[in-house]
């Protein structure tokens, strides 16, 4: 009986370590898959990386090309401003003087030719569109304005 009791034990002991080995190989597949998701994770995260520094730099280049725009049309709409205010008082001054010459032709006519009434004095914009008209009659009979 003590014999068979040894087989027994023995028998059991290798059947332990046959299951022991089966369940060693099963761990190592999933080490090596591991291992294996390991490395690919680790490319991942390096382009990630890469990307990231990429864009960091892309934005700082467009933070630097908003900030020269933000000038420079800063700059375009302070001239523009200026220039509207201009172009505003010499449309003033061009009103005046169009007054003026109007007054003037009015005065030099003859006391037949005047109405009796004050004539509306025309703006700078109807004389110069009077201006406009008159050329293209002066260009349509063949004499150069």
């Amino acid at each position: 009986m003590s014999h068979s009791f040894g087989i027994v034990i023995e028998s059991l002991v290798a059947v332990l370590l046959v299951l022991t080995i089966g369940y060693c190989m099963l761990l190592n597949k999933r080490l090596k898959r591991l291992k294996a998701d390991e490395h690919s994770l680790k490319a991942t995260i390096a382009e990630l990386i890469t990307a990231t520094e990429i864009a960091e730099r892309a934005i700082g280049g467009l933070k630097h090309t908003v900030r020269d725009v933000n000038e420079n049309l800063g700059n375009q709409l302070t001239a523009a401003t200026q220039m509207s205010a201009h172009l505003k008082d010499m449309l003033a001054e061009g009103d005046g003087v169009v007054r003026r010459l109007s007054r003037i032709a009015i005065a030099a006519r003859s006391p037949s030719e005047a109405a009796p009434t004050e004539p509306k004095l025309p703006t700078a914009k109807a004389v110069a569109a009077a201006a406009e008209a008159f050329s293209e009659r002066r260009r349509a009979s063949g004499i150069a304005a």
